[in-house]
């Protein structure tokens, strides 16, 4: 069964279907990991009732972040804003249906950092700003 998995994510690394980057888009954030150099953004557009209708990631990395990108970006469309909120490690495992390493872990979680903290707002300016 792990070769199946192994062989989904070859596929998602070599053939993404959600690279690329959204401008404009209503959620955004980056981040790396310093210790592989594997490089994330996301962009996110969500709909009037706050549905997400498209999502993109671009960057560079090892097959596993990429292709946890590619999986996550294809999970979260069609899922309320507040869902992706609560999505957890353990639904990125499951995404990738293998078991990882604690190296492996960092790499695979990435995006789901990234995800959170694009749709929690981290480090964007306070939406008091707009009451000037």
């Amino acid at each position: 069964m792990d070769d199946l998995y192994r062989e989904i994510i070859i596929e998602h690394y070599k053939n993404p279907g959600f690279r690329g980057e959204l401008d404009p888009n209503d959620y955004t954030y980056e981040d790396e990991n310093p210790v592989c150099g594997d490089h994330i953004r996301v962009d996110i557009r969500v709909n009037d009732s706050g549905i997400v209708t498209e999502a993109k990631y671009s960057g560079h990395g090892c097959a596993i972040s990429q292709a946890s990108a590619d999986l996550l970006m294809e999970a979260i469309i069609g899922k309320k804003v507040e869902d992706v909120k609560k999505l957890t490690k353990q639904d990125v495992l499951d995404l990738l249906g293998i078991e990882l390493g604690a190296v492996r872990l960092k790499c695979a979680l990435l995006p789901l950092k990234v995800v959170k903290a694009g749709v929690y707002g981290v480090g964007k300016e306070s939406e008091l700003s707009d009451l000037d």
